[in-house]
C-alpha cells in the first residue's frame, strides 16, 4: 500500500477496523503477555490490505502504548521482573535495529513465509511448554548473557515482522528459565516497551509507519489491555494455551494462503 492507498482506506469503514484490531490485540496481550503483532499485523494485510512490510512497521508502533499498559496492570499484582526485563530489552534493541533494517530489503513472500514459520513455531511451544505459577526467574552468570541472546534474537523478529516478541519470551522463560506464566508475561510486556520503540524509529526512517492506523489501534487497544491481564489470573494456563494456538492456526493458513498465491506483492 503506497501513500494514495494508505490515504484513501482512511474512511469511517478503516477507522472501525483500526479500532476492532486494536480491541482485539490489546485484550490477546493482557491475557498472553504478547505485544499483539500477532493478531495486528495479519488483520491489517487481510482487512485493510496493508502490504507486510506497512502492517509490520504500523503494529511495532501501537505496541508501544500497548505493552506500557500491560507492565502496569501486572505491576500492580508483582508480576513484572524489571532486571530481567531490562536486560532482555537491551537486547532486543540491537535487534530490531538489524530487524528493520532487513525489513525493506526483503521480498513479499518470503516475509509472509517467515511469519508464517514463525507462528507455527510459536503454536508447537504452547503445547511443549508447562507454566507453573510458582517458579521464579533467578539472575545468575548463566541467565543473565542467556536473557541477552534471547532480547537480540527478539527484537531481531520484532523489526523484521512487527511482532514485539511475546510469543518468543514467554515460551522462553518458562521452558528455559523456568519462571512463573504471570512474571513471565509481565516482564515480556516490560521488555516489549524499549525494543518496540527501537524498532518503530527505524521503520519510520524508513516510512513503514501508517502513523494515524497505529495511534487508532494503540490507543484501541489499551483499553482491553488491564481486562485481559485480569482474565490471565482466572484461566487455567492449559486453556489459554489452547486457545491461542487454536486463533494462531486461523491466522497462519491464512496467511499461507496469500503467501502461495503470491498477492499483495
Amino acid at each position: 500500500m503506497d501513500g494514495s492507498q494508505a490515504a484513501r482506506a482512511r474512511g469511517a469503514r478503516a477507522v472501525l477496523a483500526f479500532i476492532g484490531i486494536g480491541l482485539s490485540a490489546g485484550l490477546l496481550s493482557g491475557l498472553f503477555g504478547v505485544g499483539g503483532g500477532t493478531v495486528i499485523v495479519p488483520l491489517l494485510v487481510m482487512v485493510l490490505h496493508f502490504d507486510q512490510r506497512l502492517a509490520a512497521g504500523t503494529s511495532l508502533a501501537a505496541i508501544v502504548p500497548t505493552a506500557a499498559i500491560g507492565v502496569i496492570s501486572y505491576a500492580v499484582h508483582d508480576g513484572v521482573a524489571w532486571i530481567p526485563g531490562l536486560i532482555l530489552a537491551a537486547g532486543a534493541v540491537v535487534g530490531a535495529q538489524v530487524g528493520t533494517w532487513l525489513l525493506p530489503r526483503m521480498s513479499q513472500t518470503v516475509l509472509r513465509w517467515c511469519f508464517v514459520g514463525f507462528l507455527v513455531v510459536v503454536i508447537v511451544g504452547l503445547f511443549v511448554v508447562v507454566p507453573s505459577r510458582d517458579a521464579v526467574l533467578e539472575l545468575t552468570w548463566v541467565t543473565v548473557p542467556g536473557l541477552v541472546v534471547l532480547g537480540v534474537i527478539t527484537g531481531l523478529l520484532a523489526g523484521l515482522l512487527g511482532v514485539g516478541g511475546g510469543v518468543i519470551v514467554v515460551p522462553a522463560l518458562l521452558l528455559l528459565f523456568g519462571t512463573s506464566d504471570i512474571i513471565a508475561k509481565g516482564t515480556s510486556l516490560l521488555m516489549m516497551i524499549p525494543t518496540a520503540i527501537s524498532g518503530t524509529i527505524g521503520n519510520l526512517r524508513r516510512h513503514n509507519v501508517d502513523l494515524l492506523g497505529a495511534a487508532l489501534v494503540g490507543a484501541s487497544a489499551c483499553t482491553t489491555t488491564a481486562l485481559g491481564a485480569w482474565i490471565s489470573t482466572l484461566i487455567s494456563p492449559l486453556v489459554g494455551n489452547i486457545l491461542f494456538a487454536a486463533f494462531l492456526v486461523f491466522i497462519a493458513v491464512q496467511m499461507a494462503v496469500r503467501a502461495v498465491r503470491g498477492r499483495g506483492r
